[in-house]
């Protein structure tokens, strides 16, 4: 990724909309990473990514949430050990 101070991204600002269309372009103030500045094609895979992960995580708790109501209490008491020593007694 391509590395720009601020003053550079000032002074150079229709360069940066140009590269960024390429490749995501970082800010640096004084060093440190201020900013990135990304293509709306870019933004749109990120947050089309983010909305995938988001709802997958749903999926996940909604899946666990509905296993856990249909757990007894005996499987409720079972350890971490246990469940391993009940899996390699199975082997």
């Amino acid at each position: 990724m391509k590395t720009l101070t601020s003053v550079e991204a000032q002074n150079h600002f229709g360069e940066l909309l140009d590269c960024v269309q390429r490749e995501p372009i970082a800010i640096t103030r004084r060093g440190r990473p201020v900013a990135v500045v990304v293509s709306p094609h870019e933004l749109d895979a990120m947050m089309a990514e983010t909305a995938r992960r988001a709802g997958a995580v749903a999926t996940f708790k909604t899946y666990f949430a509905d296993a856990d109501a249909h757990l007894t209490d005996a499987a409720r008491a079972l350890t971490d050990e246990d469940v391993v020593r009940l899996v390699h007694e199975l082997r």
